[in-house]
C-alpha cells in the first residue's frame, strides 16, 4: 500500500469502523436477550430472572457506552477525512444518519438511563417496556445506518444535478426501501443476535465449569441456545438473500468473491477452496461444487453469472460513455443557463456513467485526454483485490454454519437432557466466544472492501472522495486513533472480565431466599419429595 492520502484515509476509516463494529453486534443481540429475560421475570415473578436481567444488562451497559464513544469518532471522519464525499453525496447520505440520531439514538440513550436507574421507581411492567424500548432503539439505530450504507452499495432514489455538482435525493421512499439496505439490515442484526447468544452461552458455560451461579448459568444457556439457534438459521437464510441481491446490483463484487475470472456456462459452480491469482487472472488448485453458485446467485439453472473479464469489458464501455457525459458537463458548467438543449440531453443520456469517467482522474486531470490504452487500464481498476474477498467470504460462511451446529447441540441438551452438558462442550463454548466477531469482521470486509474502487458504487470513486490533507496529518491522527482505541480496548476488556468474574452480585439475598422457599415447597410438608 502506498502512503498516500487516499490509502491512509481508507486505513484510518477501516480501523475505526472495524473497531466500532466490535461493539455493535453485542449491543444489538444483548439488548434483545436482556428484554426477553425481563419479560420472563414479569411473567413468572421469579427473582432469578430479575437477577439475570441485571447481570447481563450490566455487561450490555459497558458495551453500549464504549460503542457510542467509538461510533461518534467514526462519524466525524466523514467531515475530516472524506470532505469531498460529504459534499458530493451529503444531501442523500446525511438524511438517514440524521434520522438515526433523532429517532433511534435518542430513544436508545434516553431509555438506557431509565433501564439502569428505574428498577425501584417503575413498576415491573413499565420497566420491562423500557427494556424493550432500549432493544428497539438499538435495532432502529442499525436500520438507519445500514440504509445509509446500503445507498452507498446501490445508489437508488438520487441523481446528479449538473448545476450544483452534487447528488440530490429524488425519492426518500426508494432510499429507505432500497433492497440492498433491507437485506443488509436483517442479515446484520441476525448476526448480532448470534454474537450475543454465543457470548451468553460461553460466559454461562464458564460458570458451570467453575461450579458458580449454576441456576443463572443453566437458564442463560437455555435462552441463549434457543434464541441463538433461530438467529443462526436466520443468518444463513438472510445471507443467501443478500448474495442474491448482490448478483443484481454489484456483479463485480460477486465475481470477485467467487474469483470467477471468466463467464461460465449456467449454472455456475461454487469454488469451495482455491488460491486466486490476480496477476495471472486465474484460481489455482480450485475445488468446485457444480451448480451451487448458479443457484445462490440467480436461483435458477439457466441464468449466467458474468465473470470478471466480461464485467471489465462492460466497465470500459461505461468509461467511454462517461467521457461523453463529462464533456457535456463541462459545457453546462461553462454556459450555465445558456447551455444548448441538445447538450443537456446528451448529458442526461450518459449521466449514469459519469462516475466511470471520474475513475480516469486518478491518472489525468481531464478524462477527455485519456487514450485507449489508459481507458483499458482503468477499466481493470474496477476489480477489487480478489483474494481477501474470496477468503473472507468463506471464513464467514464456515463460521456461520458452525454456529448452527453449536446452538442446535446446546438447544438439544437444554431441552431434552435436563440441562446437563459434557465438560468438553462447555470448554468449547468458552473457546468459541471470539468466533462471531471474526465472522462479523469478515462480513464487513466482504461488504466494504468488495465495493472498491467506489465510495458510492458506480457514482463516486474512492480516489476522489478524500479531504485535502497531508500524509503527516493522517499519520499523526492514525497514531492517535490507535493509541486511543488501544486504551479503550483495555478498558472494555478489563470491565467486562471484572464483572464476569464478579458474577451476579445484585439481588443475591432475595434470589437465594426465594430459591430456598421453592425447594422447601418441592420437598413437601414432612421433608420428603412431594408427590
Amino acid at each position: 500500500m502506498e502512503l498516500d492520502v487516499v490509502e491512509l484515509s481508507r486505513l484510518q476509516f477501516a480501523l475505526t469502523a472495524m473497531y466500532h463494529f466490535l461493539f455493535v453486534p453485542l449491543t444489538l443481540g444483548l439488548s434483545i436477550l436482556v428484554a426477553i429475560m425481563e419479560t420472563v421475570y414479569v411473567m413468572t415473578d421469579r427473582p432469578i430472572w430479575r437477577q439475570m436481567t441485571k447481570f447481563w444488562g450490566t455487561l450490555f451497559g459497558i458495551n453500549f457506552v464504549l460503542g457510542v464513544a467509538t461510533g461518534i469518532t467514526m462519524e466525524f471522519q466523514f467531515g475530516m477525512n472524506w470532505s469531498y464525499y460529504s459534499h458530493y453525496v451529503g444531501d442523500v447520505f446525511g438524511a438517514p444518519l440524521a434520522i438515526e440520531g433523532l429517532m433511534a439514538f435518542f430513544l436508545e440513550a434516553t431509555f438506557v438511563g431509565l433501564f439502569f436507574f428505574g428498577w425501584d421507581k417503575l413498576s415491573k411492567t413499565a420497566h420491562c417496556v423500557v427494556a424493550w424500548l432500549v432493544a428497539i432503539g438499538s435495532n432502529f439505530s442499525a436500520l438507519w445506518i445500514l440504509i445509509a450504507n446500503g445507498w452507498m452499495q446501490n445508489p437508488v432514489g438520487a441523481e446528479f444535478n449538473p448545476d450544483t455538482m452534487r447528488m440530490e435525493m429524488t425519492s426518500f421512499f426508494e432510499v429507505m426501501f432500497n433492497e440492498v439496505a433491507q437485506s443488509k439490515f436483517v442479515h446484520t442484526v441476525s448476526a448480532g443476535y448470534v454474537t450475543a447468544s454465543v457470548f451468553v452461552l460461553g460466559v454461562s458455560a464458564w460458570y458451570l465449569l467453575k461450579g458458580r451461579h449454576i441456576e443463572l448459568a443453566k437458564r442463560s444457556i437455555t435462552v441463549a441456545a434457543s434464541f441463538g439457534l433461530a438467529s443462526a438459521l436466520s443468518v444463513v437464510v438472510l445471507g443467501d438473500e443478500s448474495g442474491y441481491e448482490t448478483s443484481h446490483n454489484q456483479k463485480m463484487k460477486l465475481a470477485a468473491i467467487e474469483a470467477m475470472w471468466e463467464t461460465h456456462e449456467a449454472p455456475a459452480a461454487f469454488t469451495l477452496v482455491g488460491f486466486p491469482d490476480q496477476e495471472a487472472r486465474e484460481t489455482h488448485y480450485a475445488i468446485e461444487i457444480p451448480w451451487v453458485m448458479g443457484l445462490i446467485g440467480t436461483r435458477s439453472l439457466t441464468t449466467e453469472i458474468p465473470g470478471i473479464a466480461d464485467l471489465v469489458a462492460e466497465a470500459e464501455d461505461r468509461i467511454r460513455s462517461g467521457i461523453i457525459a463529462y464533456d457535456a458537463l463541462m459545457t453546462i458548467r461553462a454556459e450555465r443557463d445558456a447551455t444548448p438543449p441538445d447538450v443537456r440531453a446528451t448529458f442526461e443520456e450518459h449521466s449514469d456513467d459519469l462516475g466511470y469517467a471520474m475513475l480516469l482522474k486518478r491518472y489525468v486531470d481531464d478524462p477527455r485526454d485519456a487514450d485507449d490504452a489508459l481507458i483499458e487500464t482503468t477499466s481493470w481498476d474496477t476489480v477489487p483485490t480478489v483474494w481477501p474477498l474470496f477468503w473472507a467470504f468463506r471464513i464467514m460462511v464456515v463460521l456461520g454454519f458452525s454456529f448452527i451446529a453449536v446452538m442446535a447441540y446446546f438447544f438439544y441438551r437444554s431441552s431434552f437432557k435436563g440441562q446437563t452438558y459434557p465438560r468438553w462442550a462447555l470448554r468449547a463454548a468458552v473457546w468459541i466466544i471470539p468466533a462471531p466477531w471474526i465472522a462479523a469482521e469478515m462480513g464487513w470486509i466482504v461488504a466494504e472492501f468488495g465495493r472498491q474502487p467506489w465510495t458510492v458504487d458506480g457514482v463516486l470513486p474512492t480516489a476522489l472522495s478524500a479531504s485535502n490533507l497531508s500524509v503527516t496529518d493522517l499519520l499523526l491522527t492514525l497514531a492517535g486513533f490507535i493509541t486511543f482505541y488501544t486504551i479503550l480496548f483495555i478498558v472494555e476488556m478489563g470491565l467486562m472480565l471484572k464483572y464476569i468474574r464478579k458474577g451476579p452480585y445484585q439481588d443475591v439475598d432475595v434470589t437465594d431466599q426465594w430459591t430456598a422457599r421453592h425447594e422447601n415447597r418441592l420437598r413437601g410438608p414432612v421433608g420428603t419429595p412431594a408427590e
